[in-house]
């Protein structure tokens, strides 16, 4: 499913979208985008609002870290991941794959 264009996505940064209802956080980092559910584990907020560094998102609310390629937890105070998506770019769109 097409999210958007690649340059509404910030390099090292990241672009809330709601695909089908499901809230996704794009996030572009080291070159590669990745697609993951854009509520933080620990506390009801938008990931993509957060700052985007070396493959992983920080949560702007209470700082956990989530790693962008599989969805875990790498600060405190999360301790579940958030789930993954395939993201496929083609030319200048942007495309999601959401599992049934």
């Amino acid at each position: 499913m097409r999210a958007c264009r690649l340059d509404e996505i910030p390099e090292e940064g990241a672009h809330r979208v709601v695909l089908d209802g499901v809230p996704i956080c794009l996030a572009r980092s080291r070159g590669e985008v990745f697609a993951i559910n854009d509520v933080c584990s620990h506390a009801d907020v938008s990931l993509s609002e957060g700052e985007v560094e070396d493959g992983t998102i920080e949560c702007w609310l209470h700082g956990s870290r989530f790693d962008l390629r599989t969805g875990a937890p790498t600060g405190l105070p999360a301790t579940k991941p958030v789930a993954t998506y395939p993201v496929v770019v083609e030319g200048d769109d942007v495309f999601v794959k959401l599992e049934k």
